[in-house]
């Protein structure tokens, strides 16, 4: 699972970048126009400037005029585009998200579920761990084929004993026809409590597991 940036009050508009120039160090339009003007006011009466010269100017300023114009664009778009990642995260809010997770988070009642992507035809074993390393429960699912293959964890040891709320590791086995075993990912469903804007993107803060870029979001239901 990812982190949230550290700079996220940047991202805000809150801090001021190192790298922006200050209003002395930059050259504006008007000051642009205004060199320009002088320099035909102080121009030699006998040597005055030639016609390619001053149309090399005012293409100059053309351009000027349009790389400010098209920061304010720029500028405008990515202000939409952080307000469009706020409102598609809201609302993700309340809804079931499948992100890779090695981390599991049972409550007091309930059961927690995911996926794995088998390999091929085989079974697929489940080990759960609680936060001391003590394997608590194993599982064991069958995969007809390769591909997509559901499980369960109703939150009860081996012996059917109801285990307590917290947070607990699981461990995927593929074991083909062949006996050969592999280590799968195991994508795990959890609940989105509320999202974070960084300066690198959208972050959803999922219950019990942290928090997990939208990027990594395999379905929502």
């Amino acid at each position: 699972m990812s982190t949230i940036a550290s700079d996220i009050y940047s991202s805000l508009g809150l801090t001021s970048s190192s790298s922006t120039k200050s209003k002395e160090e930059s050259l504006g339009q008007a000051d642009f126009l205004r060199l320009m003007t002088e320099q035909l006011q102080h121009q030699d009466p006998l040597k005055p400037m030639e016609n390619s010269e001053f149309l090399g100017q005012l293409a100059q300023f053309s351009t000027v005029q349009g790389i400010s114009d098209l920061n304010t664009t720029v500028n405008s778009f990515s202000s939409s585009l952080s307000s469009d990642q706020v409102l598609r995260g809201a609302q993700l809010v309340g809804h079931q998200v499948l992100v890779p997770s090695a981390k599991m988070a049972l409550e007091d009642s309930g059961s927690v579920s995911g996926v794995v992507a088998a390999p091929s035809a085989g079974t697929v074993n489940f080990d759960i761990t609680d936060a001391n390393g003590t394997k608590v429960k194993t599982i064991s699912v069958k995969a007809d084929k390769a591909g997509e293959v559901n499980f369960q964890w109703d939150g009860t040891d081996d012996y059917g004993h109801r285990l307590a709320a917290g947070s607990y590791s699981i461990a995927a086995t593929h074991t083909d026809a062949s006996g050969t075993n592999s280590t799968i990912s195991t994508y795990i469903q959890a609940p989105v409590e509320s999202v974070t804007v960084g300066s690198d993107g959208l972050y959803l803060n999922l219950k019990g597991l942290g928090t997990a870029p939208i990027s990594y979001v395999l379905r929502v239901s």
